[in-house]
């Protein structure tokens, strides 16, 4: 029996606290994180699963949204509940309620996914600090994409999280054309831009390693990520790393500020959100208000 005493909640606006939860996911299963009609999404099965444990729809809100097929070891959202919600979790119990929710809404996804069960974990479960906003108030979203460049790598078991590429890929001239990107730039030859949304971006990284299995691994962070920018970066460097293209070319697609046929997606399966990173509690609701302000310009 856990003999953990409950934390004390502090209310938010509107009497609500905001509840943090830490995930990661197989995307295999799932048309992306968004909620779309009549497809499985792993917004929709969190959320099911939240409705569950308090008998109402709960909207939760998610630092990064996912592309179909497209995992993640470190995904962070955060949702809304009443503090007599919250203080419920546990069912008389002398337990904390967010060691209640965690236990609580992993039997609730078990329940909902069937089979899938596992597809969705659910890590730890706190209350927030005030102002946190899972979405705005981050300061960077790290990605990994895994590449096996050639049969001799090609791993069966491995195959659902790797890219499997046909032709060797040279390492210095990948991360010599990714160099060329980072720092604040307009990446709308990058992505696929959504109405209103600014394609502005920071780079903070954008970097290949061949690990001792031979396995290439891209990392690439950024403040944040317009629509297909982390699979169009990646497609893209392909082209250099197998020698059709110069490591300058990733710099003039950048300035040409438009997508053409050479706007190549990498496959979503390899692509795993890694990390989100955020400022001490005391900073969160001030980054949050920064953010807004930068994606309203």
């Amino acid at each position: 029996m856990n003999d953990q005493k409950p934390a004390a909640p502090v209310t938010g606006g509107g009497g609500f606290l905001r509840i943090r939860l830490d995930l990661s996911y197989d995307g295999g299963p799932f048309s992306g994180w968004a909620l779309q009609p009549g497809l499985r999404t792993v917004q929709g099965v969190l959320e099911d699963a939240v409705a569950l444990l308090v008998r109402r729809p709960v909207r939760v809100t998610v630092a990064g949204r996912t592309d179909a097929g497209v995992h993640a070891r470190g995904q962070v959202v955060h949702l809304d509940l009443t503090e007599a919600e919250w203080l419920a979790l546990p069912r008389g119990h002398e337990l904390d309620p967010a060691v209640a929710m965690l236990r609580r809404i992993r039997g609730a996804l078990s329940r909902g996914m069937g089979d899938l069960t596992g597809a969705i974990e659910v890590h730890r479960v706190s209350l927030a600090p005030g102002g946190f906003d899972a979405r705005f108030s981050a300061l960077w979203r790290r990605y990994s994409y895994r590449i096996a460049d050639g049969p001799a790598l090609w791993d069966p078991l491995e195959r659902y999280f790797t890219l499997w590429h046909k032709k060797p890929l040279d390492v210095s001239l990948l991360n010599e054309g990714a160099s060329k990107l980072l720092g604040l730039q307009n990446f709308l030859s990058f992505c696929k831009p959504r109405e209103g949304a600014t394609t502005i971006r920071e780079l903070q990284r954008f970097e290949f390693a061949r690990g001792e299995d031979g396995v290439i691994v891209a990392t690439v962070q950024a403040d944040a990520f317009c629509h297909n920018m982390v699979r169009s970066l990646v497609g893209s460097a392909l082209f250099v790393g197998e020698g059709i293209e110069e490591p300058g070319w990733l710099y003039d697609r950048l300035l040409a500020k438009k997508r053409d046929a050479k706007s190549v997606l990498a496959a979503p399966h390899p692509l795993v959100l890694e990390e989100v990173a955020y400022p001490t509690d005391g900073e969160m609701l001030a980054r949050a208000e920064l953010t807004r302000a930068k994606r309203e310009h």
